[in-house]
């Protein structure tokens, strides 16, 4: 048994890309045993590079689903699977014989996660796509950026990951929370388009409210305000600034150097340009370093932009463990942490297919037709 609060739990994936396996990452890396099923062609598979984080924590089977007995194959493994996650487009998966509807058929109760960008139905559904396309019609990518210049794709944070595979993960744990009262399982319809969405529902309010106003870049959160944006330091790098309220304000005013009475009131949109300059001028004449070793100890909001590579050697991230060398590389460690049922460090990704022996074994599969499956190539 694997450790976390989730050991015990059956999880099959069918391969695919980003959001997916982000979803069936959590669920591994929180003590869930996830069987991936690749391809058994190699090199034919979608995770391309190796040591793939996203593939952590998990083992992998190759098998061909295009033929009648790979599809059996993947069938007995849900028939004892409490989860299957695919990221088809829709209606791929019905027509390989991997439906909802075939699955169910012979495990009621398992709760089958589908990712997809625009969501099982409407105009869209069937329609290719990539994740500034999703957050693009749900709202989420117009409002990011400077004023007066063009939406700033943010990574593909907000579709693939957030508002896909965190949405599918906890969509699968809600379904798995249900069925412990109703013992059947669910279709789970997590789109990106409506989980992105769903993360601008504060937006939405601030709107309504007219705590958001102005248009892109030229609001408290957007990079607008003096008082919540990025600065470039002396040395190139950058901090970042969050100083909102009034007496993190007065921190911020004192870790800078600046006379608090030669100011103009920092929520005056009218004294911002001028409130900027000043920021700027005092910000740039210091290190990166320097500026948050004086912000140490203070409420001023001023910590360092820190490049994906720097995070893991910050003393708060050191001295939580939020990254962790797996395989020889540096990665974000599980979250959410638990008390009582911690999780375990995740384990490097295996090769494509190297487990499809063992799980074929463990299926009650025997060696004459297993002979008989690599053969054929219905498995790697």
């Amino acid at each position: 048994m694997k450790a976390g609060p989730l050991s015990g739990l059956k999880v099959v994936e069918l391969a695919g890309l980003a959001p997916g396996p982000f979803a069936t990452m959590i669920l591994a890396d929180l003590g869930a045993e996830v069987v991936r099923v690749d391809r058994a062609t190699p090199g034919a598979d979608v995770l391309t590079f190796a040591n793939d984080p996203l593939a952590r924590s998990r083992r992998s089977v190759g098998i061909n689903t295009k033929t009648p007995e790979g599809v059996e194959l993947v069938l007995k493994l849900t028939d004892t699977a409490d989860v299957l996650i695919e990221g088809f487009r829709p209606g791929v998966a019905e027509r390989i014989g991997l439906g909802p509807e075939a699955v169910h058929a012979r495990n009621p109760r398992l709760v089958y996660g589908r990712m997809t960008g625009w969501g099982q139905d409407g105009p869209l559904a069937t329609a290719a796509g990539h994740d500034i396309n999703y957050i693009g019609i749900a709202g989420a990518l117009e409002p990011i950026g400077r004023a007066g210049e063009r939406p700033v794709p943010p990574l593909n944070l907000v579709g693939d990951f957030g508002g896909g595979g965190l949405l599918l993960a906890m969509g699968v744990l809600a379904a798995l929370y249900e069925r412990t009262s109703s013992g059947k399982g669910q279709v789970v319809d997590a789109s990106m388009v409506d989980g992105a969405a769903l993360l601008t529902t504060s937006l939405h309010g601030m709107r309504a409210s007219g705590v958001w106003p102005g248009e892109r870049g030229d609001n408290m959160l957007d990079g607008g305000a003096p008082f919540y944006d990025t600065y470039e330091t002396a040395d190139g790098k950058y901090v970042a600034v969050g100083a909102i309220e009034m007496r993190f304000w007065g921190d911020l005013v004192k870790v800078l150097g600046l006379d608090p009475e030669e100011l103009p009131l920092h929520v005056d949109k009218s004294q911002w340009p001028k409130l900027r300059e000043i920021v700027a001028g005092a910000i740039g004449k210091h290190t990166r370093d320097e500026l948050c070793a004086r912000a140490e100890g203070t409420d001023a909001c001023l910590t360092p932009v820190l490049s994906p590579g720097e995070a893991a050697a910050h003393p708060h991230n050191a001295a939580r463990g939020t990254f962790v060398d797996v395989g020889g590389l540096v990665q974000p460690a599980p979250a959410p942490r638990f008390d009582r049922t911690p999780a375990g460090t995740p384990e490097a990704p295996r090769d494509k297919g190297s487990d499809t022996l063992d799980v074929l074994g463990e299926l009650g599969v025997g060696d004459e037709e297993i002979a008989k499956l690599r053969e054929a190539g219905v498995i790697a």
